[in-house]
């Protein structure tokens, strides 16, 4: 059979679902892996999908795609654009969009693989195709190490992945060496007194000392990082009280940091605990700041030698000028934990979903920022083709650079 990978697409869009909380669309997953005859384990690392054709000697090449949702509501106005909601690890019900494109990263590595187990006689070695949950909570794959996916399927000779992003659709973005950057997702719990919004003299008001807290975070990459450094500093939410005349006893802040490598990591850590607990002690604090790691992510690093192999492939299949060197991200992923825990090379590469012309003008009347919706917006949504087969068309020349060619 032949896969509508349009209408594919268009399913997973209409249908999101957030992080660890992917069983409808692993199912989607597993179905057309059945109907292409492909071999396949569900449930791997929660609600991950892993399928294997194996055609022969030659190398394990891993290809993988995400599959999670984020917590947003969508504004596209796409006739398919997501009404869904979920419920978030804290029971909330909140509504749910494809706003950073797994269900293009989904639908593509699918017609890719079909692709490849048409042509068999091309190509010979293992695809380990991975359909990894939890992306957007720095977990997915990790959960799967932890589940044996390394040790229950071929191990990978090298690990390959994609994003879709807001290059002109028909470019392809990959560069050498650190391509995303490394972060962290605390928690931070500021504790106050709390009392009567008319006595604050007998509070220890713990939104006064979150707003405080959140503008002297500020403070650490506008002066104390070097300004040919990266690094970023976001507190992406703020929870306190309940009622306007009632003064917490706590505040939550938190908090995504993004930095290139370990030393940065370091440095960026200390200064925000130094922070934090400073705030505290200003405002009068009983006891100290609780600060929690919610999650830790290495930068992605490509190999040099991999890469390079690889963005001749690109140019070679799509013509010079399609790829570009984007720059490092200061996004991040957690694709990585794939290739460090097995110790295979990593190319991760970003494909072009805005349109051409679109990007032409804002890109000239130097409106980028404002007129290209990037990921995570609710607004997010790449145009339909040439994106889709690109990202087919990408996977399917990156698997067939690293497999061997059959002998006559």
């Amino acid at each position: 059979m032949t896969i509508d990978l349009e209408a594919l697409y268009i399913d997973l869009h209409r249908h999101p679902e957030l992080s660890f909380q992917e069983t409808r669309t692993a199912g989607v997953v597993a179905k057309h892996l059945e109907e292409l005859g492909i071999e396949f384990e569900e449930g791997i690392g929660r609600t991950g999908v892993v399928g294997v054709v194996r055609n022969g000697d030659g190398p394990v090449v891993w290809l993988r795609a995400d599959m999670d949702a984020l917590p947003v509501e969508e504004r596209t106005g796409l006739e398919y654009a997501s009404t869904a909601h979920g419920l978030d690890p804290n029971g909330t019900d909140v509504p749910v969009m494809h706003a950073c494109g797994h269900d293009m990263h989904v639908a593509a590595l699918l017609g890719a693989l079909e692709r490849l187990v048409a042509t068999k006689d091309h190509w010979s070695g293992t695809i380990v195709a991975v359909f990894q949950p939890a992306e957007e909570y720095g977990a997915g794959s990790q959960a799967m190490i932890a589940d044996g996916v390394l040790d229950r399927f071929p191990r990978p000779d090298i690990v390959l992945g994609q994003h879709v992003t807001p290059l002109p659709a028909g470019t392809i973005g990959v560069r050498s060496g650190t391509q995303m950057a490394a972060s962290d997702g605390l928690t931070v719990t500021l504790l106050g007194r709390g009392g009567h919004g008319s006595r604050p003299q007998a509070t220890i008001d713990p939104v006064v000392m979150a707003a405080a807290t959140v503008m002297r975070l500020q403070t650490i990459v506008s002066r104390e990082i070097d300004p040919r450094d990266v690094a970023v500093v976001t507190v992406g939410s703020i929870h306190a009280g309940l009622k306007n005349n009632i003064i917490p006893a706590e505040a939550k802040l938190e908090l995504s940091l993004r930095y290139p490598d370990d030393e940065a990591r370091a440095a960026v850590l200390e200064k925000v605990e130094r922070i934090v607990r400073a705030e505290a002690q200003a405002s009068g604090a009983e006891e100290p700041p609780v600060i929690v790691t919610d999650h830790t992510l290495p930068p992605t690093i490509n190999d040099v030698e991999a890469t390079a192999r690889l963005t001749l492939a690109f140019d070679t299949a799509f013509g010079a000028g399609t790829v570009m060197d984007p720059g490092m991200f200061t996004g991040s992923e957690d694709v990585s934990w794939f290739a460090r825990e097995s110790g295979a090379p990593l190319v991760f590469w970003f494909w072009g979903g805005a349109d051409p012309e679109a990007f032409a003008a804002a890109h000239a009347a130097g409106t980028i920022e404002r007129d290209i919706p990037t990921n995570h917006s609710p607004y997010f949504a790449p145009v339909l083709q040439p994106t889709l087969n690109q990202g087919v068309d990408a996977l399917v020349v990156a698997a067939r650079e690293f497999l061997a060619v059959p002998t006559v």
